[in-house]
């Protein structure tokens, strides 16, 4: 039995590793296109910095409920980079904004209001945003 345990062992890190190489694309993706830190990941999230730490280097994974919200932000910031930079993209989801009742993006996207922070998005689309 206890060979039987050890191979199961051994092959768990096989998948754990290619979920976990999709999560760090993931923060990757967050970080080149949106200009986001850990930290930035972590408060969004509600995690601690260390938390994401272990994330970015594939040594865990997100719990599905956040890898969802993760899966969110990143939708938004591949959204945002079609018109802004990196840096700008951070600035603005950190920014208050009158189209959302003075509130920020990020805070938003935490409490699982994405789609509020589509539509805005979508108005920078249309190009009526101001």
């Amino acid at each position: 039995m206890k060979f039987l345990n050890m191979v199961a062992a051994l092959t768990l890190p096989a998948e754990f590793a290619v979920m976990g190489s999709a999560m760090v694309t993931v923060l990757d993706n967050l970080r080149e296109r949106g200009g986001l830190k850990g930290a930035d990941v972590a408060n969004i999230a509600a995690v601690s910095a260390a938390t994401v730490s272990r994330w970015t280097s594939g040594k865990a994974l997100p719990h599905p409920k956040t890898q969802l919200l993760i899966s969110d932000l990143r939708y938004v910031v591949d959204r945002l980079a079609e018109f802004y930079s990196p840096e700008e993209t951070r600035v603005w989801l950190y920014s208050r904004h009158r189209l959302l009742d003075g509130k920020r993006a990020i805070d938003l996207i935490h409490d699982g209001l994405t789609e509020d922070v589509l539509a805005v998005i979508e108005s920078l689309d249309q190009a009526s945003y101001t």
